[in-house]
């Protein structure tokens, strides 16, 4: 086990611009015993556009991974998807509208009756939504403050950022139940923490805690969650997602064609300099850059279009 983290100076509070009660919510795509299985908060963001939040709400099942609610986030991710990093979604936010989990994996109830030909239809399109989303091309963060295992963890792994409070706990349990992740979790894993750790974490099946997440990390933002904000209903998990919207407010204050083209070089990674080369050329000749130059010199802030 590593070292206790210091948790204080990891976090600062934040003030978002608005309140999250004025936010505007929609409630769509699928119902569960509680209303929506995905509820809908939109937060203008810095220039233009919106940051979009999906709250995953089955709150009787934890947010298990339902044919319905795969259903009903795959119609969501494919509406960003088809707006090319072009349109007004700026960011996306994944959180939960559960205290109990950010999403508890795979909702093993409902798999238990599914045939052989039902269950590889489920996982082809499980993966298919994981891959989409983790290719938008806009920037994409998960909210995590309670509990996210097997298919819940794959689903954050999916998005560029991860958010997690100090009382998180997160795992991929599946070699505990004779399977192995099957959603991304053996590749995507060993891409953010190293080979190393993911065996660690794949072959045990252990429960990883917050700090240590960060410590590891698996999270770019821990907060600390105290044990009365622990025990009081709701405020853990908005404390997280006040982080994460903080955090997709500050990064949407870049140049939409800089944060699209910064995504494709990274992802890219791997074919070094030519991918990056290939990316700055995207942004070189913008309007976006001319106006940033302009803005410097006349030191102002800058007004980005997208252009």
């Amino acid at each position: 086990m590593p070292p206790r983290l210091p948790l204080t100076p990891l976090f600062t509070p934040c003030r978002l611009r608005l309140p999250l009660s004025q936010l505007r919510t929609n409630t769509t795509l699928g119902t569960s015993a509680h209303g929506s299985v995905i509820n809908i908060q939109q937060i203008p963001a810095p220039g233009a556009g919106h940051i979009r939040v999906l709250l995953l709400n089955r709150p009787e099942a934890r947010n298990a991974l339902s044919r319905q609610l795969l259903e009903s986030l795959s119609k969501h991710i494919n509406a960003v998807s088809a707006e090319q990093g072009k349109g007004p979604t700026r960011a996306l936010v994944v959180a939960s509208n559960v205290d109990a989990a950010f999403c508890a994996g795979a909702d093993l109830k409902e798999r238990t009756g599914f045939t052989r030909e039902e269950t590889e239809t489920f996982l082809s399109n499980l993966r298919q939504t994981f891959a989409s989303l983790a290719a938008l091309q806009i920037p994409t963060i998960s909210a995590i403050s309670s509990v996210a295992l097997g298919g819940g963890l794959e689903l954050a792994l999916c998005t560029n950022l991860r958010v997690f409070s100090s009382s998180a706990m997160v795992g991929l349990p599946e070699t505990r139940l004779a399977i192995i992740p099957g959603a991304g979790g053996t590749y995507r894993l060993p891409g953010l923490i190293g080979m190393n750790r993911a065996l660690d974490m794949i072959l045990t099946g252990r429960r990883v805690s917050g700090p240590e997440a960060y410590f590891m990390g698996l999270c770019n933002r821990l907060v600390e969650v105290t044990p009365e904000e622990a025990a009081q209903s709701g405020a853990a998990r908005e404390k997280v997602l006040q982080q994460s919207i903080k955090l997709a407010l500050d990064i949407c204050e870049g140049g939409p064609i800089a944060l699209r083209q910064a995504l494709q070089a990274v992802r890219g990674f791997e074919g070094g300099e030519s991918v990056e080369n290939e990316a700055y050329l995207g942004v070189v000749e913008t309007e976006d850059r001319f106006e940033a130059l302009k803005a410097f010199a006349e030191k102002r802030k800058p007004y980005f279009k997208g252009r």
